[in-house]
Protein backbone atom coordinates (compact mmCIF):
# COMPACT_ATOMS: atom_id res chain seq x y z
CA UNK A 1 0.00 0.00 0.00
CA UNK A 2 2.84 2.40 0.82
CA UNK A 3 4.48 1.63 -2.52
CA UNK A 4 1.27 2.51 -4.37
CA UNK A 5 1.06 5.83 -2.52
CA UNK A 6 4.68 6.64 -3.38
CA UNK A 7 4.15 5.77 -7.06
CA UNK A 8 0.94 7.81 -7.18
CA UNK A 9 2.66 10.76 -5.51
CA UNK A 10 5.57 10.58 -7.94
CA UNK A 11 3.20 10.42 -10.89
CA UNK A 12 1.42 13.57 -9.73
CA UNK A 13 4.56 15.67 -9.26
CA UNK A 14 4.83 16.84 -12.89
CA UNK A 15 1.22 18.03 -13.00
CA UNK A 16 1.62 19.78 -9.65
CA UNK A 17 4.74 21.53 -10.90
CA UNK A 18 2.95 22.58 -14.10
CA UNK A 19 -0.12 23.74 -12.22
CA UNK A 20 1.85 26.00 -9.89
CA UNK A 21 2.65 28.78 -12.40
CA UNK A 22 -0.91 28.82 -13.77
CA UNK A 23 -2.27 28.96 -10.23
CA UNK A 24 0.17 31.77 -9.39
CA UNK A 25 -0.77 33.70 -12.53
CA UNK A 26 -4.46 33.26 -11.78
CA UNK A 27 -4.01 34.42 -8.19
CA UNK A 28 -1.94 37.41 -9.31
CA UNK A 29 -4.57 38.42 -11.86
CA UNK A 30 -7.37 37.96 -9.31
CA UNK A 31 -5.51 40.24 -6.91
CA UNK A 32 -5.28 42.86 -9.67
CA UNK A 33 -9.04 42.56 -10.27
CA UNK A 34 -9.77 42.94 -6.54
CA UNK A 35 -7.46 45.97 -6.23
CA UNK A 36 -9.13 47.60 -9.23
CA UNK A 37 -12.63 47.00 -7.91
CA UNK A 38 -11.61 48.39 -4.50
CA UNK A 39 -10.18 51.49 -6.20
CA UNK A 40 -13.44 52.15 -8.05
CA UNK A 41 -15.46 51.55 -4.88
CA UNK A 42 -13.29 54.08 -3.04
CA UNK A 43 -13.59 56.60 -5.87
CA UNK A 44 -17.38 56.30 -5.94
CA UNK A 45 -17.54 56.56 -2.15
CA UNK A 46 -15.53 59.79 -2.24
CA UNK A 47 -17.67 61.24 -5.04
CA UNK A 48 -20.90 60.40 -3.20
CA UNK A 49 -19.47 61.80 0.04
CA UNK A 50 -18.98 65.15 -1.71
CA UNK A 51 -22.25 64.94 -3.65
CA UNK A 52 -24.85 62.58 -2.09
CA UNK A 53 -27.18 62.94 -5.10
CA UNK A 54 -24.69 60.81 -7.06
CA UNK A 55 -25.38 57.70 -4.98
CA UNK A 56 -27.68 56.02 -7.51
CA UNK A 57 -25.44 56.69 -10.50
CA UNK A 58 -22.45 55.64 -8.41
CA UNK A 59 -24.06 52.27 -7.73
CA UNK A 60 -24.94 51.94 -11.43
CA UNK A 61 -21.33 52.72 -12.35
CA UNK A 62 -19.97 50.20 -9.82
CA UNK A 63 -22.28 47.50 -11.14
CA UNK A 64 -20.87 48.04 -14.63
CA UNK A 65 -17.29 47.95 -13.32
CA UNK A 66 -18.05 44.72 -11.46
CA UNK A 67 -19.46 43.13 -14.61
CA UNK A 68 -16.39 44.24 -16.58
CA UNK A 69 -13.84 43.03 -14.06
CA UNK A 70 -15.64 39.78 -13.20
CA UNK A 71 -15.78 38.99 -16.90
CA UNK A 72 -12.05 39.64 -17.11
CA UNK A 73 -11.43 37.42 -14.07
CA UNK A 74 -13.43 34.55 -15.60
CA UNK A 75 -12.04 35.06 -19.10
CA UNK A 76 -8.46 35.20 -17.83
CA UNK A 77 -8.82 31.87 -16.08
CA UNK A 78 -10.49 30.35 -19.15
CA UNK A 79 -7.74 31.58 -21.49
CA UNK A 80 -5.06 30.53 -19.01
CA UNK A 81 -6.42 26.98 -19.10
CA UNK A 82 -7.44 26.82 -22.77
CA UNK A 83 -5.70 29.40 -24.97
CA UNK A 84 -2.65 31.03 -23.38
CA UNK A 85 -1.84 32.69 -26.72
CA UNK A 86 -4.59 35.23 -25.96
CA UNK A 87 -2.70 36.36 -22.84
CA UNK A 88 0.28 38.75 -22.73
CA UNK A 89 1.94 37.40 -19.60
CA UNK A 90 5.24 39.17 -20.32
CA UNK A 91 3.52 42.56 -19.80
CA UNK A 92 2.41 44.15 -16.50
CA UNK A 93 -0.54 42.33 -14.95
CA UNK A 94 -3.07 44.98 -15.96
CA UNK A 95 -2.23 44.21 -19.62
CA UNK A 96 -2.35 40.42 -19.44
CA UNK A 97 -5.82 40.22 -20.98
CA UNK A 98 -7.20 42.52 -23.63
CA UNK A 99 -10.74 41.70 -24.70
CA UNK A 100 -12.05 43.64 -27.66
CA UNK A 101 -15.74 44.44 -28.10
CA UNK A 102 -15.78 41.67 -30.72
CA UNK A 103 -14.28 39.21 -28.21
CA UNK A 104 -16.85 40.12 -25.56
CA UNK A 105 -19.69 39.77 -28.03
CA UNK A 106 -18.43 36.33 -29.15
CA UNK A 107 -18.06 35.20 -25.54
CA UNK A 108 -21.54 36.52 -24.71
CA UNK A 109 -23.03 34.10 -27.23
CA UNK A 110 -21.67 31.05 -25.39
CA UNK A 111 -23.97 28.99 -23.21
CA UNK A 112 -21.66 28.88 -20.19
CA UNK A 113 -20.86 30.78 -17.01
CA UNK A 114 -18.24 32.73 -18.97
CA UNK A 115 -20.90 33.51 -21.57
CA UNK A 116 -23.25 34.82 -18.89
CA UNK A 117 -20.53 37.10 -17.48
CA UNK A 118 -19.70 38.31 -20.99
CA UNK A 119 -23.38 39.00 -21.71
CA UNK A 120 -23.65 41.21 -18.62
CA UNK A 121 -20.55 43.19 -19.66
CA UNK A 122 -21.63 43.36 -23.31
CA UNK A 123 -25.10 44.56 -22.38
CA UNK A 124 -23.56 47.24 -20.15
CA UNK A 125 -21.47 48.47 -23.07
CA UNK A 126 -24.52 48.61 -25.34
CA UNK A 127 -26.92 50.20 -22.87
CA UNK A 128 -27.86 53.84 -22.64
CA UNK A 129 -25.78 55.69 -20.03
CA UNK A 130 -27.34 56.64 -16.72
CA UNK A 131 -28.83 60.18 -16.90
CA UNK A 132 -26.33 61.35 -14.24
CA UNK A 133 -23.32 59.64 -15.85
CA UNK A 134 -21.77 62.94 -16.92
CA UNK A 135 -22.20 64.38 -13.41
CA UNK A 136 -20.45 61.35 -11.92
CA UNK A 137 -17.59 61.57 -14.44
CA UNK A 138 -17.25 65.26 -13.64
CA UNK A 139 -17.09 64.45 -9.92
CA UNK A 140 -14.36 61.87 -10.66
CA UNK A 141 -12.43 64.45 -12.70
CA UNK A 142 -12.70 66.94 -9.85
CA UNK A 143 -11.43 64.37 -7.35
CA UNK A 144 -8.56 63.31 -9.60
CA UNK A 145 -7.39 66.88 -10.22
CA UNK A 146 -6.88 67.36 -6.49
CA UNK A 147 -4.61 64.49 -5.41
CA UNK A 148 -5.01 65.35 -1.74
CA UNK A 149 -8.68 64.35 -2.02
CA UNK A 150 -7.80 60.82 -3.08
CA UNK A 151 -4.46 60.33 -1.35
CA UNK A 152 -5.46 57.50 0.98
CA UNK A 153 -7.30 55.28 -1.56
CA UNK A 154 -4.73 56.05 -4.27
CA UNK A 155 -1.87 55.09 -1.97
CA UNK A 156 -3.71 51.92 -1.00
CA UNK A 157 -4.23 51.03 -4.67
CA UNK A 158 -0.62 51.83 -5.57
CA UNK A 159 0.68 49.76 -2.65
CA UNK A 160 -1.48 46.81 -3.71
CA UNK A 161 -0.35 47.12 -7.34
CA UNK A 162 3.31 47.32 -6.27
CA UNK A 163 2.89 44.16 -4.18
CA UNK A 164 1.09 42.41 -7.04
CA UNK A 165 3.80 43.42 -9.52
CA UNK A 166 6.42 41.94 -7.19
CA UNK A 167 4.81 38.49 -7.37
CA UNK A 168 6.93 36.31 -9.65
CA UNK A 169 5.30 33.24 -11.09
CA UNK A 170 7.87 30.61 -12.00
Amino acid sequence: MKLAAVILSAALIPSAVLAAPASCESEKYHQYIDASLNWYEDLVELAVEKEPSLDEVGQWFLEGRKHHFELNRDAFDWYLANDREKLALSLPVESWLNLSQKDVKALSEQDSELGKAAKLAFDDRQSKPHPQNYALRSAFAELLTHPGNIEKPLNTYNEKMTAIAAIECQ
